[in-house]
């Protein structure tokens, strides 16, 4: 199908070089109505389909400037309107190798994001160091306890469910994936589990109660030790769990098992042997470690290391989505680990947050009580959606990845 446009009037400089990248994307279908009212059709018209509407022309001039990121800001100002953001966000997806300035993207246009080279500059100085470490999760995990439940289900839980069977809840389905990870640690009533990275308690909650195993949890969120305390407290399970403020780099003693959900993802480059190192020291001989973590191609790592993208500036900061490959060569530098189980869980994840954003969405209100405005809203809507997506078109992933030591046979 070819691309069709009605009412064609003059362009300046900015929309024209959007609109001259758009018609190289060739794939699916792009429906633009134009602040003028012109409508413009881009693509062959099979498979997805999207559209956009273009409340302002400043919307061209912010993606010329700053790309993908710009993209994204864009939408959080009101300057432009879908009615299906992941749907958009998948076409993009679908045409990623004409997408400049994205991740994977083939296409070099030296006229778009032209500014770059800012929000590089203010991603690299969120390190992950300590001190780092806790600023950047702070600034999201401490956002508002009561913010999160009015998304989240019951167990609290902020990682990727596991669907295993048509029809589960949001709340099965979490527990599903903690049950699936217990199993993998083949967890038993003798053993104590530390776990890196607490969230609001629900895996050290669900270890304890279904396991009676003593659990150590750290975390360097104050906020989700505190209501992690409660909940554990109110489970009736202060006597297995406990819920230190520790950076990980800090730990000492010795476990039986590593559990570890979706933590990874703060560690940095800089930090995987340092990581790994730590758990080596800490897991007994005959330990299992396993992990679940949101992941990258290994053919795009080094690109989306070197960049930096809307949901770096503008959700986690410091955060880097590792890839398989690059945490592989971090165990293989610093452990004598094997892999003895891989599971992608990354269909899972689309789901989970298509359900999170429908609960969002259903607690407008609720947020808004909270102190939280318009524009927040708008950038909640855009982080669900813009996930959803990523990992609906395979384009990120979800991993549990279990490692044990040669020789141990129990495994």
């Amino acid at each position: 199908m070819s691309t069709q446009a009605i009412g064609k009037t003059s362009r300046g400089f900015y929309e024209n070089t959007v609109l001259n990248v758009l018609h190289k994307m060739t794939k699916g279908g792009l429906s633009l109505l134009m602040p003028d009212g012109e409508s413009i059709f881009i693509g062959d018209g099979a498979g997805i389909q999207a559209s956009i509407q273009i409340i302002d022309v400043d919307f061209f001039r912010v993606l010329v400037l700053y790309g993908d990121i710009g993209f994204g800001e864009a939408y959080v100002d009101g300057l432009w309107e879908t009615e299906n953001i992941t749907d958009v966000i998948k076409w993009i997806l679908l045409n990623i190798e004409h997408a400049p300035s994205v991740s994977g993207s083939k296409t070099k246009v030296l006229a778009l994001n032209l500014l770059k080279w800012l929000n590089r500059i203010y991603h690299n100085n969120r390190s992950n160091s300590i001190s780092g470490s806790q600023k950047n999760i702070s600034a999201h995990y401490d956002l508002n306890n009561d913010f999160f439940a009015c998304f989240l289900d019951e167990t609290m839980t902020y990682s990727s469910g596991y669907f295993i069977a048509d029809g589960l809840s949001l709340y099965e389905a979490q527990l599903a994936k903690y049950k699936r990870l217990a199993e993998q640690l083949q967890l038993k009533s003798t053993d104590h589990v530390l776990e890196i990275g607490s969230g609001w308690g629900g895996n050290a909650i669900f270890m304890a109660k279904n396991y009676a195993c003593k659990v150590t949890s750290v975390t360097i969120s104050i906020e989700q030790q505190k209501l992690a305390k409660q909940r554990i407290k109110a489970a009736g399970l202060s006597h297995l769990v406990d819920v230190v403020i520790l950076d990980y780099r800090e730990l000492d003693g010795q476990y039986d098992k590593i559990v570890s959900i979706e933590m990874l993802e703060a560690v940095g480059h800089n930090y995987y042997e340092t990581y790994f190192a730590k758990c080596r020291q800490v897991l007994k001989p005959d330990g299992i470690f396993a992990f679940q973590v949101i992941t990258s191609p290994d053919s795009r790592y080094e690109s989306l290391r070197k960049g930096v993208d809307w949901i770096q500036k503008h959700i986690f900061p410091g955060s880097l989505l590792p890839s398989v490959a690059r945490l592989n060569e971090a165990i293989n530098k610093t452990t004598d680990f094997t892999m003895v189980d891989l599971k992608d869980l990354g269909k899972d994840y689309a789901q989970t947050l298509h359900l999170w954003f429908e609960r969002f969405n259903l607690s407008i209100d609720a947020v808004k009580a909270l102190g939280f405005d318009e524009r927040f809203i708008r950038k909640w809507r855009y982080y669900l959606n813009y996930c959803e997506a990523a990992f609906e078109m395979r384009n990120i992933h979800v991993m549990q990845m279990v490692y044990v030591r040669p020789n141990n046979t129990n495994r």
